[in-house]
């Protein structure tokens, strides 16, 4: 549904809906295909779609990539795409030799998408909220962020907020704020990871940090989630059998919390690390 230079973008995994900004550019370009499949004053034919990664088909939808063959219409599949992506690579790479062997698949244009506007300066939660993810960690798997960018982008928002402030309101730091500093980043080690709350923030969840959002669990700390998870669902048994009814309520909220961090925790420890390209000695000849 459009509005002004939006879009709004029903999402049928998790049934979940997100604001699109468009550009002028990217908006005549939908317009352009949905005019191609209004032709002749007709409505945007109701097509099914085949999920191979759900084995599922959609409820019949208006999806604006698809085609006709004969009297039939069907969505484009991921490896049609994936081909007309591939033949513009290769007319690309005849003046521009960089896309030579080049390879696309549509969900790589995602990714882009969201190291292109994270790099430019976009708060990561409000990208998340583009991308239509839950957890930021998501998106911080779908970001490369350099140094240089995060030192260099780090700087343009100092510079911007100080050209704002009153001169005179910065003065240099003294050793016992210098210290305070350093003590909050010690402090914000704990036993199962590390809590993420900015600096001269106090604790709002009085410590209890299995429920905290800004615990950050250590995958080495996955044996401890899981004796704490035994715990609780021994602790819920007796409860049960006392019938202390207020005591279940928050042991079951707690139960959510743990399983939850030992998902998050569980994934952090499958990413695989990544090749630096650190080259290595070759052994002489004969050897």
């Amino acid at each position: 549904m459009a509005r002004g230079s939006t879009v709004l973008e029903e999402v049928h995994k998790g049934e979940r809906e997100r604001v699109i900004p468009m550009s002028p550019d990217l908006f005549h370009a939908i317009a352009q295909v949905v005019r191609r499949q209004t032709r002749n004053r007709r409505a945007i034919p109701l097509v099914s779609r085949y999920d191979p990664q759900e084995r599922l088909w959609s409820d019949p939808m208006p999806f604006l990539f698809q085609r006709q063959r004969g009297t039939a219409h069907d969505v484009l599949a991921s490896r049609t795409i994936a081909g007309m992506l591939r033949r513009s690579c290769n007319e690309i790479a005849q003046t521009n030799p960089v896309f030579t062997d080049t390879k696309f698949t549509p969900h790589d244009f995602r990714r882009l998408f969201a190291t292109d506007i994270v790099n430019g300066g976009l708060p990561i939660h409000v990208g998340a909220a583009l991308l239509g993810h839950l957890n930021l960690q998501t998106t911080q798997g779908y970001v490369a962020v350099f140094a240089e960018d995060i030192v260099q982008h780090y700087q343009e928002f100092l510079n911007h907020r100080r050209s704002q402030r009153p001169d005179g309101e910065y003065f240099d730091v003294t050793p016992q704020e210098w210290a305070e500093f350093e003590e909050h980043f010690d402090k914000r080690k704990v036993e199962l990871g590390n809590c993420g709350r900015p600096y001269g923030s106090p604790c709002q969840h009085e410590h209890a940090c299995i429920r905290c959002p800004m615990l950050q669990v250590n995958p080495k700390m996955l044996p401890r989630l899981a004796e704490i998870e035994k715990d609780l669902v021994l602790r819920r048994k007796r409860a049960e059998e006392e019938q202390w009814l207020g005591e279940i309520e928050g042991i079951d909220m707690t139960l959510t919390f743990v399983r939850t961090k030992q998902a998050d925790a569980a994934r952090t420890a499958q990413r695989e690390p990544v090749a630096l390209g650190i080259p290595t000695t070759r052994r002489p000849e004969g050897a």
